[in-house]
């Protein structure tokens, strides 16, 4: 999710980019010391693709994202290179702050809570539970 999220904040660069996060329990993750968190403990691992506008949302009522808005964080990047909350930004109750050079590390990425104060984060190299599609 990290890679991705970077990657969307790159290419869309100048522009900035906000998103929903959402968490899974841990216990679904498959990948390297997933094994050491408790089993439901809730791991941020899915996104949703930003929707410009949310114009199909506003147009015709229809929630059509995977998974739904309900989230429990934000990822947004700023491009001007502040790595930090903004008074600008979507909140959640975590916010993922990235920032050029789009690096999966401290320097370019850091978790805060919605009042800004600054959270741990630990990157895992781990992989979300595949979801089929549903109606």
């Amino acid at each position: 999710m990290v890679e991705a999220l970077l990657e969307l904040a790159s290419v869309n660069d100048p522009d900035p980019v906000s998103t929903g996060i959402s968490t899974v329990p841990a216990g679904e993750l498959d990948g390297d010391r997933v094994e050491s968190f408790d089993p439901a403990q809730p791991v941020f691992a899915e996104y949703l693709l930003p929707d410009p506008g949310n114009s199909l949302t506003h147009v015709f009522g229809v929630e059509l994202s995977t998974p739904n808005r309900s989230t429990q964080g934000r990822f947004v990047s700023h491009p001007d290179g502040v790595l930090d909350v903004t008074l600008r930004d979507d909140l959640g109750a975590v916010v993922l702050v990235a920032v050029p050079p789009w690096e999966p590390d401290e320097t370019s990425l850091r978790a805060f809570d919605r009042s800004g104060d600054r959270l741990t984060l630990k990157v895992l190299d781990a992989e979300p539970p595949e979801r089929p599609f549903e109606d």
